[in-house]
């Protein structure tokens, strides 16, 4: 547990080590994670936005070895595959998923996924780009509930792309700053939290709604 949250909260060192072994080639090493954190449900604790934002960081320090054009082209497309194979798992497994609630396909999630899907209809995929969790499991409930995949891949292209220039040209541009670099562990804290206060919100005010009778309704002794 010490090493995930050490990898989490030192995710610029631990990026840059690999960066000066593998020059180039780590961005297949990126490409992998984020294609995996988004393609595959049972992988939805890998790093996300601070991935992207670290990587931003990163070919702004050293572009000599991380290129922000090639990167951004990089995790795009990874991104994109990643929701386009999550789609495609779900549309095969179809509703039988919610039947399911193991380590690795909880019940939770799918449910919190599919109210997040329920409001926000196609946006969802865009949307759910930026929330941990949801982000993962939103294209594979979009697949189980069998939207159209014109409409899916649409949505699909404009998140990938938003996603991955907002947060990696966010780490390219704040990223080298001083007072970033040196307190980057309270970065990806900050990030993880405004991350998660959708979820959060969401949650309180659906348990809120439960806990409260409905409007008009009187107790009786």
């Amino acid at each position: 547990m010490d090493t995930v949250f050490d990898l989490f909260l030192n995710l610029d060192e631990h990026l840059k080590t690999v960066l000066q072994q593998w020059g180039p080639w780590t961005l297949v090493l990126l490409f992998t994670i984020v294609f995996c954190e988004t393609g595959l449900v049972v992988t939805p604790f890998l790093p996300g936005d601070s991935l992207l934002f670290a990587a931003g960081a990163m070919s702004a320090i050293h572009p000599d070895l991380l290129g922000l054009p090639s990167l951004l082209a990089t995790l795009t497309i990874a991104a994109i595959l990643g929701d386009t194979v999550n789609y495609a798992i779900g549309r095969w497994i179809g509703p039988r998923a919610f039947a399911l609630d193991t380590w690795f396909l909880k019940h939770a999630n799918l449910v919190h996924a599919q109210e997040f899907y329920r409001r926000h209809g196609g946006k969802t995929i865009v949307l759910a780009r930026f929330v941990p969790i949801v982000r993962t499991f939103a294209p594979f409930v979009a697949g189980i509930g069998r939207m159209q995949y014109g409409q899916f891949f649409f949505y699909n292209v404009v998140g990938g792309i938003a996603w991955v220039a907002i947060c990696t040209l966010a780490g390219s541009f704040f990223g080298n700053i001083p007072v970033v670099k040196k307190n980057f562990e309270l970065v990806v804290v900050g990030i993880v939290l405004v991350s998660v206060l959708p979820v959060a919100w969401e949650m309180w005010k659906h348990r809120r709604a439960v806990a409260e009778p409905p409007s008009g309704s009187s107790s009786t002794d």
